[in-house]
């Protein structure tokens, strides 16, 4: 793929300043007797179709191999370090020692030197775990600073307390901040709520047993809700949930398929126009029986309310395509 915004540079076979373009190229590459791809950018002049070298570009080239090759391998990367510095409030030296590795191991992997398997993964469960964190850090309690300890016990138990929802609801949300590019709350919980029905009908299954309530804008899942609240409207972005990073892939393929139909199509949509569609659907409309428009309820929307619609529908529209997800939410949006 080529970026459009053009430059200019010398080149060596053209002898002059021209312009050039920046292209994407894949190279082989031996790494410890094991070959590999990788996708590096390279500078092209426009005028005779030759490389050329600019400012910049190998420092470049080293990064992106660098990423390309931890992900291959599975390794994490300095991003993933920062954020377990930030998440768990904790400086590189603690975190060394907190994580049962030498003092200095964690600066040095900052400074680029790519961590073992072993260590990696330490640092993987460190990050996708609060309850394996705080484990190491009692494990390592006595090479630590009482304060730095302290802090890192306390945003532990914070996070284990935040994600209080099933192992299957994580990884549903987690599926969903990797396929949207931005969601908010509200846009969140119409998400959820449209992939348990499409669960119903396409798996003939619930995707996950929270329930959720019937409240003024649409469905709610309460514990969902008290773990985004803070982002209000806006969308969803904290580093405290890069421990949700990877939990999608516990989910079964037709669990995903579920989840790719309701993206490709509600998923084009704004939370508010979702509001709009389970504001029309019998589910929400039953459980809020008595309340006036502005009145806050509690009420659970029942499970069962949910399976019936959506297998009911599913018979007219075939939920099982986009097509059919499609018609249905046009048919409901008219």
């Amino acid at each position: 793929m080529m970026v459009k915004k053009e430059r200019t540079d010398f080149c060596t076979m053209c002898r002059k300043n021209t312009e050039y373009i920046l292209q994407k190229r894949n190279i082989k590459k031996s790494i410890k007797g094991k070959e590999y791809n990788f996708s590096i950018t390279v500078a092209i002049c426009n005028e005779c179709g030759e490389e050329i070298s600019i400012p910049g570009l190998i420092d470049k080239n080293i990064h992106e191999v660098d990423a390309q090759y931890r992900a291959y391998e599975g390794l994490v990367s300095i991003d993933d370090i920062e954020k377990l510095m930030k998440i768990y409030k904790i400086g590189k030296g603690p975190l060394s020692l907190a994580l049962g590795f030498g003092e200095v191991t964690i600066t040095r992997y900052l400074s680029g030197q790519i961590p073992s398997k072993e260590y990696s993964d330490i640092i993987r469960m460190a990050l996708s775990s609060p309850t394996y964190m705080r484990e190491k850090l009692q494990e390592n309690k006595s090479k630590i600073a009482s304060a730095a300890y302290s802090k890192s016990m306390e945003a532990a138990a914070q996070l284990e307390n935040l994600f209080s929802v099933s192992n299957k609801m994580l990884r549903v949300i987690s599926y969903l901040f990797v396929r949207l590019e931005e969601v908010t709350p509200l846009m969140l919980q119409k998400m959820l709520y449209f992939v348990q029905g499409v669960s119903y009908a396409v798996i003939e299954r619930p995707m996950f047993y929270e329930n959720c309530q019937a409240w003024i804008h649409g469905p709610v899942y309460p514990e969902v809700y008290e773990m985004f609240r803070d982002f209000k409207y806006n969308p969803i972005e904290d580093a405290r949930f890069a421990i949700l990073n990877g939990a999608e892939e516990e989910l079964t393929e037709n669990e995903r398929r579920v989840i790719d139909l309701v993206v490709n199509t509600f998923g084009e949509y704004s939370g508010k126009v979702l509001e709009r569609i389970t504001h029309s659907e019998m589910p929400w409309q039953l459980a809020r029986m008595g309340y006036a428009d502005n009145i806050p309820s509690n009420e659970l929307i029942s499970i069962e309310s949910i399976r019936t619609y959506y297998i009911e529908k599913n018979a007219n529209y075939d939920f099982s395509c986009e097509a059919g997800l499609r018609r249905y939410i046009l048919d409901v949006l008219s």
